[in-house]
């Protein structure tokens, strides 16, 4: 690298991801996680946009330009925690816990506790994307 000054980069716009159906995706990321379905630029190819405070996930329908939904084979990662994935803040894991189960999503990591206190939970989305919910209240026993 080049001993130039850092650009300086403000924040993560946004984080795209392929997807086989784009209504699972959007039940999965509006119904079950709470995001807003926000406006898309007029492109041509589908999609969909989700917002939560600054994060954004922008959803694009798997074809010959995008690749394939999905990051791939997950399954063979012996610590999914330390793998792909991006995470978002909830209130309470305890609390989301039984919402997962009821809506049949996949749980990829059980809850866990970091050294920093920190709970997380890692799910999968309807592609296979890993996504951590992670809350800063300490694991109760």
């Amino acid at each position: 690298m080049s001993e130039s000054l850092p650009i300086g980069v403000q924040a993560i716009d946004h984080i795209t991801i392929i997807v086989k159906d784009l209504g699972a995706t959007r039940r999965f990321y509006v119904d079950f996680l709470g995001m807003d379905e926000v406006p898309r630029p007029n492109f041509d190819f589908p999609g969909l946009w989700f917002q939560c405070g600054i994060a954004s996930i922008h959803a694009t329908l798997e074809d010959e330009f995008a690749g394939r939904a999905g990051w791939g084979d997950y399954q063979g990662a012996k610590l999914l925690s330390r793998g792909h994935h991006f995470a978002f803040l909830v209130e309470d894991v305890d609390a989301v816990i039984n919402q997962i189960d009821e809506a049949g999503i996949e749980v990829l990591v059980e809850r866990k506790q970091r050294p920093d206190g920190a709970k997380q939970i890692y799910i999968a989305d309807p592609d296979g994307h890993v996504v951590e919910l992670a809350s800063t209240n300490s694991i109760s026993t």
